[in-house]
């Protein structure tokens, strides 16, 4: 999560332009191809914004989309029964719980403990954890206590984690590669690093996954870092409701555009939709295989 969404009491109903630009999202080519393989949103908040109030409707135009398996992840505790529902009700969607570093400061006194019997009782991934030293009112040393409890959780069950990580990279690397053990599988979602820290996390063992922003012309930064992920270790995802792409209105995201992302990447990296969407199918696949959905 990138930017702050708010969680809305009220229904939301499609518009004609929502609906439009959720149908003009999947018509591309490469989706109606044969033999196009469905995609895995690897990172979104379903229980935020407009989705929490629309969910079977988001979750039906994503699979109109192709988008078969979404992965949500919490922003604090008080999300996490609530996705855990989602997931009980919507076999597309895959639980990730944790506490984004914008909410440390809300962790009751038994947090930690209380996440740790959710995740030793359900299949869940951990997520999303991070830190953020680009939020003006923060505590760098909670976050950092808060990053690494979780991490160490998820590396002592084995679980995968999705990581939220801006104007930290550096102090990432640091901490990251202080852990006695890293988990086996580290996501770094949203990626707005550069492109000569790719190679950096990637030899401490991340994946990078691209959001939206990748489809923003003017965001050099994160179109060069895409080119240089290497095949095995990308990840795709919307990140809804927030970083819309180019032409969506801002946080009325979600994860039916996912194929406007995949279009794009693969433009930048000069591959084919297709064959780009069947790797990251398959790398999600590999990443989150604890938490894998029924067919």
């Amino acid at each position: 999560m990138s930017t702050q969404t708010t969680t809305s009491s009220t229904p939301v109903t499609s518009s004609p332009m929502t609906d439009s630009l959720v149908s003009s999202s999947h018509e591309d080519e490469w989706a109606l191809r044969q033999g196009a393989p469905y995609l895995i949103d690897a990172h979104c908040h379903l229980q935020d914004g407009h989705l929490r109030a629309d969910i079977a409707g988001v979750i039906a135009r994503a699979r109109a989309a192709g988008v078969h398996c979404l992965v949500c992840n919490s922003d604090h505790q008080g999300d996490w029964d609530l996705i855990l529902r989602l997931a009980e009700t919507y076999p597309e969607v895959i639980p990730s719980l944790g506490v984004h570093p914008w909410f440390v400061a809300q962790c009751g006194r038994r947090w930690l403990w209380r996440l740790e019997a959710l995740v030793a009782a359900y299949p869940v991934a951990i997520g999303e954890i991070g830190l953020d030293r680009q939020v003006e009112e923060r505590n760098d040393g909670l976050q950092e206590e808060v990053f690494l409890a979780q991490m160490e959780l998820a590396a002592r069950y084995d679980r995968p984690v999705s990581i939220h990580c801006r104007k930290a990279f550096g102090r990432l690397v640091e901490l990251t590669s202080g852990l006695s053990q890293r988990p086996r599988r580290m996501m770094l979602h949203a990626y707005c690093g550069s492109h000569e820290m790719v190679p950096v996390f990637e030899k401490l063992g991340f994946y990078l996954s691209v959001a939206g922003s990748v489809t923003w012309p003017k965001n050099r930064k994160t179109r060069t870092a895409a080119q240089r992920i290497s095949a095995e270790r990308l990840l795709v995802e919307t990140d809804s409701p927030a970083i819309a792409p180019a032409g969506v209105p801002y946080e009325r995201n979600e994860p039916a555009y996912l194929p406007m992302i995949v279009q794009e990447l693969a433009r930048l990296r000069g591959e084919d939709p297709v064959d780009l969407a069947r790797t990251t199918t398959a790398t999600a696949l590999d990443f989150f295989n604890l938490i894998r959905p029924a067919a």
